[in-house]
């Protein structure tokens, strides 16, 4: 640790880099300000009783002081006018006469010393008049008492009021600040979301030596990436070695790839690897209702990075707060606007440091502002694609480590049967694989609870209990093996891995699942053989029964993407030419980019390669007539056949010679894109 500190402390030393020193973090007992408003309001409430308790019971019977005064036993009198209260003090050797007992019960002892005995007066000349007259009718009194000193004051109530006040307003201030934490957030109660901290940055801190539970070890099937992250934090940790030379550390790095494949957790990883602070929160974590907010917290989040630096900032989902300005003025949102520019500024304006890293990562690049991505912001663009095979076998092998798994396992061959799936697919297939196990109470997770976890990871939950008519079941048994035929026989369609007529998920009733050749480019005749066996269920449902269903809805919607894909993207239609109306940007929302004769060709030229490979599907369809009754029959019995199960049918297919490549993950079933990206649904043929 000691050489680790003495690195970062070089860095430190770089002209223009801030020299912030590591503050430790003090951590002490965490006492709720509430708390100290609960005691003071409990004390003041308190100490008001006690005052109001000096006061014994009030009357204004005033026959009942007469007789008092006539037994002698009363003390003293105060009369204080400012209340109009007369405080009578009872003799102590009088307490325990019955009369007392019966009338005023315990008196009570207050401030002034002695049994006290209250009552109210409101008119001080009738009160004197009736003293006077009591001490001088020899009826009323009979014994002669002597008249009793009076004492005449105003007395002064400071503590009761003061009391009151004092605690009408800490509890008014105390519910106030509730009030207020509570409206900036469910974070509440003093977080980072409270109304006064509503300007702060939310960025959650990972200080140096902060134990982090993932490093690069557990990142798989990245490795370019990989590389890439960790010269960073290589020259986060050997300056030196790298400035000697002239370089400057990368002031930021861009990780774009789609949904799944790892971005987040290679920052993770990145945090875990790095002795620097890091910074790590959302793009939305800037978004906020008040114009300004944004921006404050940008500049609030880059004060904290100085203060820390050298640091790194990872910004999850950037595009919530790095679209395009200017583009729309009917969709412009000048907080999320006003945030953007702020953080332009700080990560690239004039008084920016160089000891903060930017780090962010998006899978929607073409929606960022350019003024975001040139150099000097983000210097790096890491490209994460989904893995081939081979860093498909890895992220398994990384995922399997926590599983009990059974010793046959080919964990190759599980790679092969899942192409295009992303590290977050190949984490749901293994931990469905190990419930399915659990669920069939086995001792290990083999190859069969693998299958099914895939099975279901692409098609949905199994239904067998789904209600399904005797010929419908037919229809889609042809369906089904009309697909697989024509996957069997096309020389450039995808081989075949499995074909059920078993119900999953809410629309597929059946599926054909392939194994599609990872590739980057693709030529027409791969293109049409696509097609032809997508059109193969269609095909054979109008061979064999002479009438066609509404299962053929997906397969349609795939064909016509990948013909107008042919026509429009590519350029591989002669009459069109080799003419591009693939729009990117998406800047022409609502006119196309051609005219109305124009688009009718291409309607033309699509429908015309759509027929022409119907064609060709019932004409090999019509040849194989036996393999595909045969395929059918077999499935309505067992339901489920794998590739095996189609060779001992109807033999070997004919080109399984050909070496298949296995460089890649796209698929040409997908979006309008060049070259276009495999997904996990594009790998079956589903009846909707």
């Amino acid at each position: 640790m000691a050489q680790e500190d003495k690195k970062i402390k070089d860095f430190r030393n770089i002209p223009g880099l801030p020299s912030g020193d590591d503050k430790p973090n003090r951590k002490g007992p965490k006492f709720s300000i509430y708390w100290i408003y609960a005691i003071i309001a409990v004390v003041l409430i308190a100490a008001n009783l006690f005052n109001m308790s000096a006061d014994a019971v009030k009357t204004t019977e005033l026959e009942f002081r007469q007789q008092m005064l006539a037994k002698g036993d009363v003390e003293k009198l105060d009369l204080i006018k400012n209340k109009e209260l007369v405080r009578v003090y009872i003799k102590q050797d009088s307490l325990n006469k019955p009369f007392y007992e019966k009338k005023i019960k315990k008196p009570t002892t207050g401030f002034n010393k002695g049994p006290q005995f209250e009552f109210t007066v409101t008119d001080w000349e009738s009160f004197n008049a009736s003293q006077n007259q009591f001490f001088t009718d020899t009826a009323a009194n009979p014994l002669g008492i002597q008249k009793v000193p009076e004492n005449v004051t105003n007395e002064g109530e400071w503590f009761g009021p003061i009391a009151n006040t004092l605690v009408t307003i800490f509890l008014f201030v105390g519910l106030w600040i509730l009030l207020m934490r509570k409206m900036g957030g469910p974070s509440g109660g003093g977080g980072p979301g409270g109304i006064f901290n509503i300007g702060k940055s939310k960025a959650t801190l990972f200080e140096k030596g902060t134990r982090v539970n993932i490093n690069f070890g557990d990142v798989a099937g990245l490795d370019e990436a990989k590389v890439e992250v960790m010269e960073i934090v290589d020259f986060l940790k050997n300056p030196k070695k790298y400035t000697a030379l002239g370089g400057k550390i990368p002031k930021g790095a861009l990780l774009v790839g789609p949904p799944g494949t790892g971005k987040t957790l290679l920052a993770k990883a990145m945090a875990g690897e790095a002795q620097v602070p890091f910074f790590s929160l959302s793009g939305s974590d800037f978004v906020e209702m008040f114009v300004g907010v944004g921006a404050s917290r940008v500049r609030d989040l880059f004060k904290q990075a100085r203060e820390k630096a050298p640091c790194i900032i990872f910004i999850d989902e950037i595009d919530a707060i790095g679209r395009a300005r200017g583009r729309n003025a009917i969709m412009s949102n000048d907080e999320r606007e006003n945030t953007l520019n702020q953080l332009l500024v700080e990560m690239d304006g004039f008084g920016t440091d160089i000891g903060i890293i930017i780090l962010a990562a998006t899978n929607r690049p073409d929606v960022l502002d350019t003024a975001l991505l040139r150099p000097g912001r983000f210097d790096r663009q890491i490209s994460i694609d989904r893995p081939d095979v081979k860093g498909r076998e890895a992220i398994f092998k990384v995922h399997l480590k926590p599983i009990k798994i059974s010793q046959t396992l080919d964990i190759h061959k599980l790679a092969e049967q899942t192409p295009g799936f992303a590290g977050a697919d190949i984490a749901n297939v293994c931990n469905e694989a190990a419930l399915i196990a659990a669920r069939k109470n086995k001792d290990a997770v083999d190859m069969s609870d693998f299958q099914d976890a895939i099975d279901r990871v692409i098609g949905g939950l199994e239904k067998k209990n789904k209600i399904i008519l005797p010929e419908e079941k037919e229809i889609i048994a042809y369906h089904e093996a009309g697909h697989a035929i024509c996957g069997w026989f096309l020389e450039h369609a995808y081989p075949l891995l499995k074909v059920t007529i078993v119900p999953r998920g809410t629309a597929a009733l059946g599926y054909a699942q392939y194994t599609p050749k990872e590739q980057y480019l693709y030529n027409t005749d791969q293109l049409f053989d696509q097609i032809c066996m997508t059109l193969g269920g269609r095909a054979a449902e109008d061979i064999f029964f002479g009438k066609i269903s509404t299962g053929a809805s997906n397969d349609l919607q795939q064909i016509t993407k990948i013909a107008y894909s042919m026509v429009t993207v590519y350029g591989m239609n002669g009459k069109i030419g080799n003419i591009s109306y693939y729009d990117p940007s998406q800047e022409n929302t609502f006119t196309k980019p051609y005219s109305e004769e124009t688009g009718k060709m291409i309607d033309e030229e699509v429908r015309k390669l759509i027929a022409e490979a119907y064609v060709s599907t019932k004409s090999l369809l019509t040849e194989k007539r036996r393999e595909v009754e045969i395929l059918a029959k077999e499935l309505l019995e067992k339901e489920v056949l794998f590739q095996s199960d189609v060779e001992k049918l109807i033999g070997k297919r004919p080109f399984e010679d050909k070496k298949i490549l296995d460089v890649a993950h796209q698929d040409a079933n997908t979006e309008l894109s060049a070259p276009p990206e495999k997904t996990v649904v594009d790998t079956i043929n589903q009846i909707d």
